[in-house]
Formats: structure tokens, sequence, C-alpha cells
């Protein structure tokens, strides 16, 4: 199997050239290597949810909401995974089933609407 420059190094390596590749806005770039990173440590939220964001931001919307629910489903209190999966839905058009990930989102992060 042939090692590309996406999938090439140490976990830490590749972790760090995501964080490059989606610092410069190159999400497609960045996704490539993130998503390698997340086959190999599927168990880590952080790489998973960078990937969803690089989706999100490259318009790959259902692949963001793949990954999303996968964080989502493993710790439904993650504040930023809810918001991400929210905001998600919304940009497909999905405004019913947002709302009840944003409000959550809201109401894990402390914001409240005044009654």
């Amino acid at each position: 199997m042939e090692t590309t420059y996406y999938d090439h190094g140490t976990p830490a390596e590749r972790w760090e050239r995501a964080r490059m590749f989606f610092d410069a806005k190159d999400y497609a770039a960045a996704a490539r290597v993130l998503g390698g990173l997340v086959e190999e440590v599927p168990e880590q939220t952080g790489p998973r949810l960078l990937l969803a964001r690089a989706y999100y931001h490259s318009a790959q919307l259902r692949r963001a909401e793949a990954e999303l629910r996968v964080i989502v489903e493993r710790d439904p209190v993650e504040h930023y995974a809810r918001l991400m999966l929210g905001r998600t839905l919304e940009r497909q058009g999905r405004n019913e089933e947002a709302e009840s990930h944003l409000r959550i989102a809201s109401a894990l992060a402390g914001d409240f609407a005044e009654v």
C-alpha cells in the first residue's frame, strides 16, 4: 500500500498537518488527512470534530452530519458537536430537525431564554 502525503507520519504529525490545512482554509485537504486519522483513532473526539468542521466548511454536509451524529451518540452533552449538528441540518434546509439540537446546545452552554 502506497503512503501519500496525507497519511504519512505519526498520528500527532498528521493531526498537526490537518490543523495547518484547516487554518489555511484548505478544508478538503484537512478532511483527507483527518479521514485516515479518524479511522485509526475512532474513539477520539478531537479529530472527528475537526473532520466534521472541515466537511461543513467544504459543503460536504451529509458527511459532516454523519461525523457529528457519531460524536453526539457517544457523548450527548458535547456542546459544540450539538451546535454544529444543528447548523449543519439548518444548512441542509432541515430546520425543524435542527431546532432540537440547537436548543440542547444552548442549554448546555448555559444560554437560557428569559421567560
